[in-house]
């Protein structure tokens, strides 16, 4: 923080823990509010220094036409999908949906319900419920090696 800022936070008594800077909803839409830019997000966390083939470990690969999400080694031929191995392996529902729900989940300060999400959404009750508890289960297991270190 500059110390403007921090001046201001001395003097209006605003926490830095609440008034992080986080991503406003049109940020977030202009970043991933279509199927290509959040496949794109994906290939870019999985691959960060490009494709390499799983099987052969060939850095070469083209994508398929008929199955955007698919790559294919140009030397063994291995198909590869940006979401196997992870939590959106096989899933029927669109990256743009995971990701919104992604983004709901972690910008809400208590939280969201699975009605709520199925209502931001526009899927069933059930699938928002799947959805929901595949992400909680993912950040328990990413947080879970981590101890507290200060009294809270």
């Amino acid at each position: 923080l500059t110390s403007i800022n921090q001046l201001q936070v001395i003097l209006m008594g605003r926490s830095l823990i609440q008034f992080q800077k986080g991503l406003s909803e049109h940020a977030f839409y202009d970043a991933y509010g279509t199927e290509h830019q959040c496949s794109s997000a994906l290939e870019e966390m999985r691959w960060p220094n490009g494709f390499e083939c799983p099987n052969c470990a060939h850095t070469k690969g083209h994508r398929l036409p008929c199955r955007p999400r698919l790559q294919q080694c140009a030397k063994c031929h291995h198909q590869v999908s940006v979401t196997s191995g992870t939590i959106l392996h096989r899933t029927k529902l669109p990256l743009t949906k995971w990701f919104r729900a992604i983004y709901h989940m972690t910008q809400s300060k208590n939280g969201i319900s699975a009605l709520a999400l199925m209502r931001r959404l526009g899927v069933t009750y059930n699938t928002a419920w799947r959805v929901k508890h595949k992400l909680m289960q993912v950040m328990k297991e990413r947080e879970s090696g981590v101890k507290l270190g200060v009294r809270v």
